[in-house]
């Protein structure tokens, strides 16, 4: 064939893939990748023995811990006869959660508990809290222990149970902190400033006992720690150890933390750890919570290894004197389509970003919006019953893929967050796998970014700068 007839042949292909239809099919092809996600089912029920893949984020920065799902194939606690968590039982301790936080939300501080619609919940010991959860270790105490603490978004308090257990401790995997066995540990006095500090930090005040101030924290599920308001040693890796950390040292214990030694506050209130380390962190701190229980994600705190992809969106303030880290929805947006909900319904009652609250909460009128478009889009499947605060949801029995429009929400300031492909479903069963949403029950309650739908994305919180960032991809 000669030059001629070959660059002859080269420009007919040129002008038919330039026309109009060449053009638009291509683009058309594009659209519906950027629209969707092809998941493969089997993805949304990973088998318990899968071996522990560690994040190499975790792994190679010096500020970083390896975060593990509570109840997973990475995690400490994890007994060798674990089951798998009752996901009944998640969503109704998740639903307490989230009463607690909006009456929070209403000033109704010394009261919440009391007032909080699921004060029948048993708080029991042996009950799972949920997979919700997400576990740091950290050395506490000379010489120091390591010990596994759910570390809490929207808590200050650091506490762990402490030997002697005055009335109760809960069943943990670890052995319990015994003050006495550290050589830099240190009541604080009930005169205080940090002792005056509880008040803000856990809603009830300091008291005092032989001049040593006691601490009390209660949750909305009725779960509780009282103990001694102390300084300690924290190790969380060989180059980033913290002396005179104030925590709780808790000696009456009682709940749903089963296994885990504690908790790590980092709320924003002066007695939040990010806030007591904040000279060297400056109040920055990321992390990434794995989609899979045989993954680890990380913690990390400070700027180190933050993606240059990050966008960010400002801190709102949700109420005066909350520790909560607010933030602007401004929209929602189903298969690339933007939803038609007025900008009052978000920042009316205002919103939220909570790493221990579980499915994410929508003011009534903006879930509504979601829900039809979410439907519209998977009208290929068969819908299946409702289970506890999912409603929308469907039978993959048969299939061995589901294609799903992608969600992204939109946060002021410009910062457009596309949800990963496993933050938008919650499989209790092949034939009920649900929209990972919920809808609050009155117009006038916060919206939650809950912990579904941070999975796999970098959160960063920028307290000195005041933002929170979100970037794809943070467990790689």
């Amino acid at each position: 064939m000669s030059f001629n007839r070959v660059l002859l042949n080269i420009i007919i292909i040129l002008c038919v893939c330039l026309n109009w239809d060449c053009i638009e099919g291509a683009q058309d092809k594009q659209r519906r990748a950027i629209d969707s996600h092809t998941i493969q089912l089997s993805s949304l029920f990973p088998s318990s023995s899968s071996p522990c893949v560690l994040s190499t984020r975790a792994s190679n920065t010096k500020s970083s811990l390896h975060v593990t799902h509570r109840h997973g194939t990475c995690s400490r606690i994890t007994s060798a006869k674990a089951t798998s968590p009752d996901h009944a039982e998640i969503l109704r301790l998740d639903q307490a959660r989230v009463d607690s936080i909006h009456s929070k939300l209403s000033n109704k501080l010394t009261d919440r508990v009391r007032q909080s619609k699921s004060t029948d919940l048993p708080a029991k010991d042996g009950s799972t809290y949920g997979s919700g959860n997400f576990v740091v270790t950290i050395g506490i105490g000379t010489p120091k222990h390591d010990l596994s603490l759910i570390f809490d978004t929207g808590s200050d308090l650091t506490w762990i149970q402490c030997e002697p257990c005055v009335r109760t401790c809960y069943s943990q995997k670890e052995p319990i902190f015994n003050p006495s066995s550290s050589s830099s540990y240190h009541n604080v006095s009930c005169s205080s400033a940090e002792c005056s500090s509880l008040s803000s930090a856990t809603g009830n005040s300091g008291t005092c006992s032989a001049s040593n101030c006691v601490y009390g924290i209660q949750y909305g599920d009725q779960s509780f720690s009282v103990g001694f308001l102390a300084k300690e040693k924290f190790t969380l890796t060989a180059s980033n150890v913290f002396d005179g950390v104030n925590f709780g040292c808790g000696e009456n214990n009682q709940g749903l933390f089963t296994g885990v030694a504690g908790l790590l506050g980092l709320g924003r209130d002066k007695l939040s750890f990010p806030s007591q380390t904040a000279a060297t962190y400056n109040k920055i701190f990321s992390y990434c919570l794995p989609s899979s229980a045989s993954y680890t994600g990380h913690l990390t705190f400070g700027s180190a290894g933050v993606s240059r992809s990050v966008k960010f969106t400002p801190i709102s303030t949700i109420t005066d004197g909350t520790s909560f880290y607010g933030l602007d929805i401004v929209g929602i947006s189903v298969g690339g389509q933007k939803l038609a909900i007025p900008p009052t319904v978000f920042s009316t009652p205002g919103a939220l970003i909570d790493s221990g609250t579980v499915i994410s909460r929508l003011p009534p009128k903006a879930y509504a919006a979601l829900r039809s478009a979410f439907k519209a889009k998977m009208s290929q499947y068969k819908n299946a019953s409702a289970v506890s605060i999912l409603d929308t949801c469907f039978d993959l029995t048969g299939f061995k893929t589901v294609t799903i429009p992608t969600v992204s929400f939109y946060f002021s300031g410009g910062a457009v967050v596309e949800l990963g492909s496993k933050g938008i479903l919650y499989a209790f069963k092949m034939s009920q796998v649900c929209l990972a949403f919920a809808g609050n029950s009155d117009d006038n309650n916060a919206a939650i970014f809950g912990n579904v739908q941070q999975q796999t994305l970098e959160v960063v919180y920028d307290g000195a700068g005041g933002r929170v960032g979100f970037a794809p991809n943070g467990c790689s």
